[in-house]
């Protein structure tokens, strides 16, 4: 008996389990239209479909329930009640027999141990009482405990039959509200289901086909990207990328001599370059790129690197591209996004044109009158000169007729070399810096200094600024009287950059002083480069990119003083073209002012005066109009302190 109640009640638990297990599947339907998946969200078809599903089942699981109070009822309580109070009455009964027959067992024993000889008829009457009151009890208890005896033969079989009825009439009741449920309509409803599957099996059967060929297409087409180094002539390099992400390497330094590389996810945003390590959530900034520089720097232990630096010289890091193809396209990259090309409406379109402004010179180029002529506005007005003479007699009407004749190769030779790189610091002979400024020749030292009374003038100078620049390049020129040359000088530097893919510049600090211009290293404060300012005869800035400027420095090329070369030296800047001609023209007219007294002013503008005659010391220099205007007004302030 207690192992069939385990087997019902086992019956009743799954059926309880059943009916939650349903109700909560239709629940769990019922909230799969709330749901937001990434890759987009099913249809309508899809989601009133799993609410009709979630509809019948609720139903059914309705019908659990009632099945499940049936059971409770008709199969559970009937066996309990045999198992709880019949079978425990009888064993409760056999107890209280067990305990009568001990006592009249007991109350016989005292019976027969009377005496003969000593006869007591107290003794007797109470010993014979005792075994009156015992037998009468067992034999009372004797029959009860037969009589449920025989009873639970009868309500034996109804504790079997009872359950097993109730079982069954549940069933068959669960199974009639099913019947009564699952109608027709839903029969026809599971038979459109089953067809709508079976048409999304045959689907993802085709589906399934098709991607399989795509990605065996896929991987023959891939083959050569699977080399860690594609072949660059498969695989061209986009330089008008506003926008790239990629794995790199970072350089971090553990010490003096050794380093480390971390391999490090690193994707654009804006203006920034951000870096995410494995297993991270979200990225970090690395660096702030606009305005920054890039340039490719060669390392002892890795190939492809190339260097950041900020646009305040503060910050630099050292990465190392995977291959040639992503070394020169993230260069690319950051360089576009540091000319803050990335902010306009078409950006790959923008960076495209500013490139092949730079590529232009692989095609033959018209004269510089003609290109020139195109950018002046439509009139018979003149423009406004770009040339100013700070100490010259000639008028510059019969120039300007002179240079309209001039050809490109006539300022610029064609095959004349041009030097990408500064010279290193311990060369003798710099250009414009010993024999242009006739000091003889002086070696600059490894510490910068340049001995004598070089230093003493420039920390006596009231003029110090200093600029962040980067040296693109520079080439000999034929002449030095208007600033076409140095427009020319930097289109044929930035094509033939971009022709020889090279992207490597050496940054410095030019410093502007009442003397000189001096270019220093930013590491050591070594001195690279010194240019006498008198020898600076012309600088201008790029027309439209105005981190491009410019200066041709005029040299002796032998030892005879008519025999003068003209050489003019390109650099990028911070956005600040304009401000270091402004500070160069200033440090010119401050130099001016400082140097000439009176008898040479006034021998000045007496030679000024005669319109044909030409200085042995003529220097053009590129102004603005304010600084036009204030140099006019400083020779008219000469002229009346002269006077006076």
């Amino acid at each position: 008996m207690n192992q069939l109640y385990q087997a019902m009640h086992r019956i009743y638990d799954a059926q309880n389990e059943l009916s939650a297990a349903t109700h909560l599947t239709s629940k769990l339907l019922k909230e799969y239209e709330k749901q937001r998946f990434p890759l987009g969200g099913d249809d309508e078809v899809m989601s009133s479909t799993l609410q009709q599903f979630s509809k019948v089942i609720d139903e059914l699981s309705s019908c659990h329930a009632v099945l499940s109070t049936q059971l409770a009822d008709a199969m559970m309580f009937p066996i309990t009640q045999f198992k709880e109070r019949d079978l425990k009455e009888i064993l409760t009964l056999k107890e209280v027999f067990q305990i009568a027959s001990n006592d009249h067992d007991a109350a016989i024993n005292r019976y027969s141990r009377l005496s003969k000889k000593r006869e007591n008829d107290k003794v007797k009457y109470e010993v014979t009482e005792d075994v009156y009151t015992s037998r009468k009890k067992q034999h009372q208890t004797m029959m009860h405990y037969f009589c449920a005896l025989n009873t639970l033969q009868y309500k034996k079989k109804i504790a079997l039959l009872e359950p097993l009825l109730g079982y069954m009439q549940a069933q068959i009741s669960f199974f009639k509200m099913g019947s009564e449920n699952l109608n027709e309509q839903l029969e026809e409803f599971l038979a459109n289901i089953g067809t709508s599957v079976q048409n999304v099996r045959r689907e993802m059967d085709s589906d399934v086909e098709t991607m399989q060929q795509t990605i065996e297409d896929l991987e023959v087409a891939s083959d050569p990207l699977y080399v860690p180094d594609p072949d660059p002539t498969k695989f061209p390099v986009n330089r008008n990328l506003t926008r790239k992400a990629g794995y790199l390497n970072a350089r971090n330094k553990t010490g003096l001599v050794s380093s480390t590389w971390d391999r490090q996810f690193y994707f654009t945003q804006g203006g920034n370059l951000m870096s995410q390590a494995r297993g991270d959530v979200a990225g970090g900034l690395a660096m702030d790129i606009d305005n920054c520089s890039v340039m490719a720097v060669d390392c002892e232990d890795r190939r492809y690197c190339f260097q950041i630096t900020s646009f305040d010289g503060k910050k630099s890091s050292i990465l190392q591209a995977e291959s040639k193809k992503d070394h020169e396209e993230w260069i690319c990259t950051i360089n576009n996004i540091s000319k803050q090309i990335y902010l306009s409406e078409n950006p790959e379109e923008t960076a495209a044109r500013v490139n092949q402004s730079a590529l232009e010179a692989v095609t033959p180029s018209p004269s510089f009158q003609q290109r020139h002529e195109s950018l002046r506005p439509a009139g018979g007005g003149q423009s406004r000169p770009l040339t100013a003479r700070t100490s010259s007699s000639g008028s510059l009407g019969s120039e300007s007729t002179n240079l309209a004749a001039l050809s490109l190769d006539s300022l610029v030779a064609p095959d004349t070399p041009i030097q990408f790189d500064i010279i290193s610091p311990v060369c003798e002979d710099q250009p414009g810096q010993a024999k242009a400024s006739g000091q003889g020749g002086r070696r600059t030292n490894p510490f910068g200094e340049s001995g004598g009374s070089t230093k003493s003038e420039t920390e006596d100078s009231i003029l110090h600024q200093l600029f962040i620049v980067r040296f693109l390049g520079s080439m000999e020129v034929k002449s030095d009287d208007h600033p076409d040359v140095v427009y020319e000088t930097m289109r044929q530097i930035l094509a033939a950059r971009a022709i020889h893919n090279i992207f490597r510049m050496t940054e410095s600090h030019l410093l502007v002083t009442c003397d000189c211009l001096k270019l220093i290293d930013p590491q050591t404060q070594v001195t690279r480069l010194t240019f006498p300012l008198p020898c600076v005869v012309l600088y201008a800035t790029h027309q439209e990119n105005k981190r491009l400027f410019g200066f041709v420095l005029r040299t002796s090329g032998g030892r005879s003083e008519s025999n003068l070369s003209s050489v003019c030296y390109i650099f990028e800047s911070n956005n600040e073209g304009e401000k270091i001609c402004d500070s160069v023209g200033l440090a010119k007219q401050i130099a001016l002012h400082a140097e000439l007294d009176l008898e040479e002013q006034s021998r000045l503008i007496a030679a000024s005066s005669r319109p044909n005659q030409a200085s042995s010391e003529g220097q053009f220099v590129v102004l603005s109009s304010s600084q036009s205007e204030e140099s006019d007004l400083g020779e008219e302030g000469k002229k009346r302190e002269s006077e006076a």
